[in-house]
Parts: structure tokens; sequence; C-alpha cells
């Protein structure tokens, strides 16, 4: 019996030992919501071709794609690029990394835009403008061959409105209380409430067109988007909503589990 526990108490110190001498497992490593939106944009930007006309989106996903631009063509990975930049922000961050810009006057079709979104459906429909550009990023985007949308997976939802944040409609400053009531009375079947943006300070938060922007609040589905879209289209008032209808092409979805790409 002694012979039998030693040779059994030394296989255990053995064991113990081969255990402490191997590596510790690595934790697993969790990505920020930023170093998310990151990959996605990186991967956006794989899809740029030298000599192309780009639409420039606006915000902290679009803004990573617009700083690996500006990186590619330092590097001189990327040539005869032209941005077009959907915001004011968007387009002193490019001359400040070298990108040539220039308009949809002079160039109305457009080759790619690369930007984010606050909402994406199943069926790629899309919620933007919560950081205000929603007009100019729809006058851009719409202009293109082709829109890749670049989001983390925090952005998906059931349905548009389902995050219960805002879906914002760009409005003129005149009588915007108006317009505000017309808007959450045509859609108080869903809950809606409908509440003017400010600034931070106490002041109406105003667009780089001089509008203000009206946040609606839903919750519940709105139903038909389109059906949606044209009844906030024909109040006096709205000059543009933020729900991006059949415009992307492709989705990049960044999650934890890697990147996903969907399209139309």
């Amino acid at each position: 019996m002694a012979v039998a526990w030693s040779e059994k108490a030394s296989s255990m110190e053995a064991l113990s030992l081969s255990l402490s001498l191997s590596p510790p497992m690595s934790p697993p490593v969790i990505l920020t919501q930023d170093e998310l939106k990151k990959i996605a944009a990186y991967k956006a930007v794989e899809f740029v071709e030298s000599g192309m006309v780009l639409g420039l989106g606006t915000g902290s996903t679009a803004k990573h794609a617009v700083d690996r631009i500006g990186e590619l063509l330092r590097q001189g990975k990327l040539t005869n690029i032209i941005g077009i930049p959907t915001s004011k922000k968007t387009q002193e961050q490019a001359i400040s990394l070298g990108i040539p810009l220039s308009d949809l006057d002079s160039h109305p079709t457009i080759d790619l835009a690369i930007d984010g979104a606050d909402e994406v459906d199943p069926h790629l429909n899309l919620v933007k403008g919560r950081g205000g550009s929603l007009l100019r990023e729809k006058m851009v985007e719409g202009a293109c061959k082709k829109f890749v949308c670049i989001v983390d997976e925090s952005k998906l939802v059931k349905y548009l409105g389902g995050s219960g944040l805002a879906m914002p409609v760009e409005v003129v400053p005149f009588c915007w209380k108006f317009t505000a009531n017309k808007l959450q009375n045509l859609f108080r079947d869903s809950g809606c409430v409908a509440k003017l943006r400010n600034d931070g300070k106490g002041e109406p938060f105003v667009t780089d067109n001089g509008n203000y922007i009206v946040d609606l609040y839903l919750k519940k589905d709105i139903g038909d988007l389109q059906v949606a879209s044209d009844a906030i289209l024909r109040i006096a008032g709205v000059v543009e909503h933020g729900m991006f209808l059949d415009m992307a092409t492709t989705v990049i979805v960044a999650g934890e589990l890697g990147i996903t790409i969907k399209n139309k």
C-alpha cells in the first residue's frame, strides 16, 4: 500500500508541476464599442479604389473610415481620390488629412459612400441623423452607385425606431412647435413623443443648413416605412427625415464574434 501511495503521490506531483509550467489561459478579449466601429470602418475602406469619387460620412464610425482613407493616401496606396463630405465637421477632418474635396455640383454621381447608421433593420433600412447631418448625408448617399454602411452590432434592431432612441426629422425653425405637433400626431398610434433637440446649452441644435431637428421617440413599430416617409415629407415645415430606405447596398457589422457583411 505504501508503494502504491508513493506512486500516486509522485504522479500527482508531476501533474501539479506540469500545470504550474503551462502558460496561463488568456482571458477573452472584450472589444470596446469604438474598437468595433474601427474594425467595421477599416473593412469598408477595402472597397475603395484609386480614382474613385467618395462620399465621406459623418459620425464616430465614419470618422475612422475617413482617417483610414487619409492614411492610405499618405502611404501612396490610394491615389486620385476625390471626397464629397456630408458635413462641415467631416470637411474639416478631410482637409486636415489632405483628402481632395469637391461637391455634388461638380460630381453628381458618386462611386462609393461610406457612412455609419444609428439603426439598421433586417431589410437594411437605416435610421441616421442623430449626429445632425441627415440632410447632406441623404443627398450624398442618394447620389452614389454603392453605399456601404458601417455599424457595430448594437445598432441592429427589429424595426426602425426599435432602439427607443431618436428618429430625427430636420425642420425649418419657423413655427417649429407647429411642425413638431404635426409629427407627433402623425404617429400617435405608435406612442410618439416629439422633442426639439438642444445643443446641450439650452439652445436649439442648429444643423449645417441652419435648420432645427425634432427627434421622434417611438414605442411601437410605425408600419409601412414608405407610407410613413411620404406622410412626414408632406408636412409643411419638414425638410427631411432620418429614415434611409432601400439606400444601403452593403452593411458591415462588427461584433464580438467578428465581421458580418450583409448585401442587398
